[in-house]
């Protein structure tokens, strides 16, 4: 881990090559990590710039890692991914689920490049804070916990979950499924009312990803209710006129990822 920087302290990068027993239950764990960290005061040394990502120093860093975990800065999500892809990177990092819909990281989800881990299907995941912090969730066992909303996994790593076949019990109607006002696809406002027996474009909503199989499902593309991002290679007219694709009887609705049943004939 580099570019740590805990409050009034400098930057410091933590290098553990491994990690005994110390517990002595017969299985290395993050409490024999804990024990490490506040124990052995040859672990941490001081970074000499500022622990920014994008520095020479931390980059030095990343090179040599095989599989990076962490949480980046969320304001600096795009970057960061990018930089983990230009260095070919294995990682598992934190994002907010609305980061689905920047162009620059759906175009890596639509080409397999990276997907969503075991995220708990969306569900807000606790973190442990320091006791020091005034403002938590809840406390647990004596220890504060905290959630950012809609937090989730990143990664381009196996995922078991992506191997599993999302059942699906729904028939298609014209009635349920409406199709959008400026778009060729129908919409689907839920992952488990996706139709089983339909062959042609759906609009689903992001957390669709959560279940996406992608030997089961073929990501055509995104789209969004403001036409400004252009990722469903919309025509000029409707970018000018800021039309929303998304809508249906007028009524916009958020953005969708377009997909296809691969297991359905037309």
């Amino acid at each position: 881990m580099e570019g740590l920087k805990p409050k009034g302290k400098e930057p410091f990068k933590i290098e553990i090559k491994e990690v005994p027993d110390t517990d002595g239950d017969g299985a290395v764990n993050l409490d024999d990590v804990e024990y490490l960290l506040k124990h052995d005061k040859n672990t941490a040394t001081s970074l000499r710039g500022n622990g920014d990502f994008r520095s020479d120093e931390c980059i030095e860093f990343l090179k040599k890692a095989d599989i990076v975990v962490t949480n980046p800065p969320f304001s600096l999500f795009r970057e960061y991914v990018a930089q983990l892809v230009e260095h070919k990177k294995k990682f598992l990092i934190m994002g907010n689920q609305n980061a689905i819909t920047y162009k620059e990281i759906f175009k890596l989800i639509k080409e397999n490049q990276m997907w969503l881990g075991q995220s708990l299907n969306g569900k807000n995941i606790l973190f442990q804070i320091p006791d020091y912090y005034e403002s938590y969730y809840k406390i647990i066992d004596g220890k504060k916990y905290a959630f950012p909303k809609g937090v989730v996994w990143f990664t381009n790593l196996d995922v078991p979950k992506r191997n599993e076949e999302l059942v699906l019990y729904k028939k298609y109607t014209k009635e349920q499924y409406p199709r959008y006002d400026n778009y060729n696809a129908i919409n689907v406002d839920r992952t488990e009312q996706i139709p089983m027996d339909y062959a042609d474009v759906m609009g689903v909503p992001i957390t669709f990803l959560h279940k996406y199989n992608p030997n089961q499902f073929e990501i055509i593309d995104g789209l969004n209710r403001y036409t400004i991002l252009d990722v469903a290679g919309l025509n000029n007219n409707a970018v000018k006129n800021h039309l929303h694709m998304t809508e249906i009887g007028g009524k916009s609705k958020y953005f969708r990822v377009l997909i296809k049943n691969k297991k359905v004939k037309k």
